[in-house]
């Protein structure tokens, strides 16, 4: 039997998995990892190469030996990677510095790209989709103003994915969806952008290959089969971000399609064409998407799987201890009790994540507003609930906007990741957005997307679409209740409200942000 393994390189983890070839997971091996801080250089977060490369290699022959199969079975291998994250090289190939997603040190040369360019970071979104924030320009900027002689020696920018493709392979490429990420890039062409390095003064000759997700780029080598326990004849096969690539494991790849993404942080993702330009007030992100001709508009929400992770463990240990004597997840736990709570839990109103300002993008300090001090409404129940709500409503407003530049008309909705399992919170969804919800059987689908990559580079599959339309099974869904509908949109209205009281408070320096862009 033959079989593919696709390669997740994540903020927190790495993970292979190997698929048959009808999409089912035959065996998965995953390690922590994590990016260290630099000395004496604030918001840095290194991508340790040399250290995570290990990492990877044991995953890789761990699933292989779990698996109870031999490399010479794995047709293909394909790697996502979390987006934004680059690796510099030299001349010879060799790695010489790399930064993960969230890395920031870039703040002081975000601020001074924006004020010694008029207007160059519109300019570049209306090509690119993206801003300053994370892109690669302010980081390698920082590389030049900082460590000149490592960015003397620079000659290829590569994805964290594509890194691992190159280390098996001995080539380095890259695609659309991942290196779009960096803002160096035409959404419209899907391929770089090098003039806009060489209008900010940086070298605009480092650009690898882009080729679409899919594409055959070598097969493993000699010294990478040696390491891996991998064949030389497992082809290895051009793969995408993860975001991007996850979508496509759940079937989001037509025009029109849509999806949120409920992880520790929550994406709401719509397919449109290529062509299609970024909004004028730099609302929304644009990415290209792993589809051909195709980009995915994408807001974003901020730590909502992490704030219920926080509540759950700040305020609940009851709980945890019920859960734990019933051997249920404390989440089945908590979901019973709030189900008990009316629609709107009582009025309360969590402030947490913004809707998606992605032009000048910052949040207000964590609270909850509206309060009651009678017990019997205003409980754990109450407030685990309220925060459900609001991760809905944060993920419509997001959706909101996209709808207003894009003109599509979202009639139903994929729902994926940890928050999907909670059947309250899909419902919950699914009324907010007056839609009906879909939800996937495989819920985590990052690693299916990359699989799906390796079966099309292994002619397995016609093209990712046919992929998914093959592979992707659906498990169950939602229809909205509209008189709940109408209740979330008067909440929608006080939250934007509440929210940009907060957002002043901010401002006045009388409360602490709870994360802001990086040049802000």
């Amino acid at each position: 039997m033959s079989y593919l393994m696709a390669i997740d390189a994540g903020t927190g983890s790495i993970r292979a998995a190997i698929f048959d070839t009808k999409g089912n997971q035959i065996s998965v091996a995953q390690e922590e990892w994590t990016h260290l801080a630099e000395d004496g250089v604030a918001n840095s977060m290194s991508f340790d190469f040399e250290k995570n490369w290990g990492l990877t290699v044991g995953c890789i022959k761990k699933a292989i030996s779990l698996a109870g199969i031999s490399g010479e079975d794995i047709l293909a291998v394909s790697a996502t990677s979390m987006r934004e994250a680059i690796v510099l090289y030299d001349e010879n190939d060799r790695e010489l510095w790399a930064v993960a997603n969230v890395d920031a040190r870039a703040s002081k040369e975000v601020k001074e790209l924006k004020e010694s360019y008029d207007g160059i970071e519109e300019r570049f979104y209306a090509l690119s989709g993206q801003t300053f924030a994370l892109g690669a320009l302010p980081r390698i900027m920082w590389l030049k103003n900082n460590r000149a002689d490592i960015y003397e020696r620079v000659a290829k920018i590569s994805m964290i994915g594509d890194w691992i493709l190159a280390k098996l392979g001995g080539k380095i490429f890259t695609d659309p969806s991942n290196a779009g990420t960096t803002g160096i890039f035409s959404l419209e062409s899907r391929d770089w952008m090098g003039e806009m390095a060489k209008e900010v003064g940086l070298k605009d000759d480092i650009f690898v290959p882009c080729v679409e997700v899919g594409t055959v780029i070598s097969t493993v080598s000699e010294c990478a089969a040696k390491e891996t326990t991998l064949s030389k004849s497992t082809k290895v096969v051009m793969g995408g971000g993860d975001v991007q690539l996850g979508s496509a494991g759940l079937g989001v790849v037509n025009l029109g399609d849509a999806a949120v993404l409920g992880g520790s942080f929550w994406q709401q993702v719509v397919n449109i064409p290529s062509k299609t330009p970024p909004p004028k007030d730099m609302g929304i992100r644009v990415n290209p998407h792993v589809i051909p001709n195709q980009s995915q508009a994408e807001g974003i929400t901020f730590f909502s799987g992490l704030v219920m992770r926080w509540f759950r463990d700040a305020f609940c240990e009851i709980e945890k201890l019920e859960a734990k004597e019933r051997g249920v997840d404390a989440y089945v736990v908590l979901e019973k009790k709030a189900s008990k709570v009316p629609v709107g839990s009582h009025g309360i109103i969590p402030i947490f994540s913004d809707s998606m300002k992605y032009g000048k993008w910052y949040h207000a300090s964590p609270s909850f507003l509206n309060l009651s001090l009678d017990a019997s409404i205003c409980n754990r129940a109450s407030m685990f609930r309220s925060l459900q709500e609001n991760a809905a409503i944060v993920s419509g407003i997001n959706l909101d906007k996209i709808k207003k530049f894009t003109g599509v008309e979202i009639k139903e909705i994929v729902f994926a990741g940890g928050a999907s399992k909670g059947e309250l919170w899909s419902q919950i969804l699914s009324d907010v957005l007056g839609c009906k919800v879909k939800i996937p059987k495989v819920t985590e689908a990052t690693a299916l997307g990359a699989a799906m990559a390796a079966g099309v580079g292994a002619g397995i599959y016609d093209s990712m679409s046919a992929a998914a339309r093959e592979l992707v099974v659906w498990s169950k869904s939602y229809e909205p209740d509209m008189k709940n509908h109408e209740i979330y949109r008067e909440l929608k209205q006080k939250f934007e409200s509440a929210y940009e009281a907060q957002l002043k408070l901010v401002d006045d320096n009388i409360t602490t942000s709870m994360w802001k862009a990086p040049g802000l």
